[in-house]
Order: structure tokens, then sequence, then C-alpha cells
């Protein structure tokens, strides 16, 4: 699957990257205990944590509403996906188990503090572009809503947008039917090569631990 980033974001942000890591032949499920509970502590401990930390205080929480405003949105509105976590998190609303692969997804999310998209592989048809949307971008999101991507960052298959680092659609959604998938890791700007293919080796680790097949990883 070639993924490839388009020039009017590396204008705009000329250290803008994305890690890819593409799974084959996993098992998709209910999430083992483990990673229950370890997402149920963490959100705990980041509640705790934002009574004495404001989220706008959060270095790669901010980072990221910086690139938003310098490609156009406006991130009070559309807030990285990341934020919208925390956000919740702060309110006591703690984010359900869903099935391991969107668990997975959230846990590395809170940890890292970035935007992560994961896609069921088989119901793409490449390439896959990351571009910045206009005004005919947009589709139902996982929350229902339909969400249009003028002046924010997309990404489109053949059929058009199905993923961006605020919310994904319904589209392509992972399910518990999904055998292949893709994530889209949407790294800080600010981290070097290295520091990002740390990142993607411990999540590609941690993903087929628990949902089995095989990997490949690539930083865009």
């Amino acid at each position: 699957m070639d993924v490839v980033v388009a020039e009017t974001i590396k204008q705009m942000i000329p250290e803008f990257k994305v890690g890819i890591i593409l799974y084959n032949h996993i098992v998709v499920d209910d999430s083992p205990q483990m990673l229950k509970g370890r997402l149920q502590l963490f959100q705990e401990s980041i509640y705790f944590d934002l009574q004495e930390t404001a989220i706008a205080d959060i270095p790669e929480l901010a980072e990221w509403r910086r690139a938003f405003k310098t490609i156009g949105t406006d991130p009070s509105r559309y807030r990285p996906s990341s934020e919208s976590l925390y956000r919740r998190i702060q309110k006591k609303n703690f984010i359900p188990t869903i099935h391991s692969a969107a668990d997975v997804n959230n846990f590395f999310s809170l940890y890292y503090k970035i935007p992560i998209g994961i896609y069921d592989l088989d119901k793409l048809e490449g390439p896959i572009t990351i571009d910045i949307g206009t005004d005919q971008d947009e589709y139902i999101a996982i929350n229902g809503r339909t969400v249009n991507f003028s002046r924010k960052i997309v990404s489109r298959d053949i059929h058009g947008p199905f993923g961006s680092p605020i919310v994904d659609s319904q589209r392509t959604a992972v399910t518990k039917e999904t055998k292949n998938a893709v994530q889209i890791i949407y790294l800080l700007p600010s981290m070097k090569e290295e520091q990002c293919e740390k990142l993607l080796q411990s999540m590609q680790n941690m993903f087929i631990q628990i949902h089995g097949g095989d990997a490949t990883l690539q930083l865009v």
C-alpha cells in the first residue's frame, strides 16, 4: 500500500511526518483483560494529573494544536483526536472498551498524546494520499456525524476521503471481522527520526502480541 504526503502539507509544515503500519492476518476480538485493565488505570492516572495540569500546558497536545492552526483548522472547533480523548477524561467520561484494535489505538494515543487512526485495509483501494482537504472532502464519521474536511488534514484512497487526525470514517472502520488493517500515526513534527522509529516499533510489537499476524512499518 503506497502512502504519500502531499506537497501542500509539506510546504506548510516541512517536518510533517506520519508512521504507517500494515497488519496482515490479524484477529480482532474483545480486548484481553490485561489491555482493559491498563487502559482503565491509565485513564484514572491521567484524570488525576489533569487536576493539576491544564490541557493547554501539555506540550504534545499544544504542538498538534499549532499544526492545525498552520494548516488552517480551528483547533478549538475541530480538535486533534488525542486532545479530544484527554478532554473526555478530564470530565471523567472515560473511554469504554470497544474491541482490541480500537483499544490499543486509544491506549497509544493517550500514552504518546498524538492522533492515531486505524482502518480496515480490505475496505481501502490505494494509493493513499494525506492532504489538506477541500469543500468536496467529507464523510460520515464513526460518531455518526457528517464532517467536512475543508482546510483540514485528510487521508484519501481512490474512492475518496476516509480518515483524519480529527475523527475517522464509518466506511473503513475496523470491526471484529477485520483481517488486515493499516494504522496511520500522526507523529509530532518536532520528533527526530530515531524517536519515531522507536515509537512505531513499540506500537507494532504490542499490536501483534494481542492480534497475531505480521506487520510492516514505514515512516513517511
